[in-house]
């Protein structure tokens, strides 16, 4: 479980966070790592940048090259959770 003071430049921000946002975060923090990537990738979509479409364009183009890379054998895939709970092995 991650606490929010455990995360570097929060605390400030939890001392001026209303306390709506406090449980809010509270409850994201207790997700386990996939569900608060997919929360965090959902709630930086929500904001519009100017240059959205050329960046969604170049992960896209990235994310083809990826696949292409993978199905050629060149890189291989490791799953998603296995990659979140070695994150969450080493964290201090």
């Amino acid at each position: 479980m991650v606490k929010y003071d455990q995360i570097k430049g929060v605390r400030e921000a939890w001392c001026a966070m209303p306390k709506h946002g406090k449980q809010i975060l509270a409850e994201a923090l207790e997700l386990p790592p996939v569900e608060r990537a997919e929360l965090v990738e959902n709630l930086l979509t929500s904001f519009e940048f100017q240059s959205r479409e050329k960046i969604d364009a170049l992960w896209a183009e990235e994310a083809e090259d990826r696949i292409d890379a993978f199905e050629r054998g060149e890189m291989t895939a490791i799953p998603a959770e296995d990659v979140f709970a070695e994150i969450e092995k080493n964290r201090p």
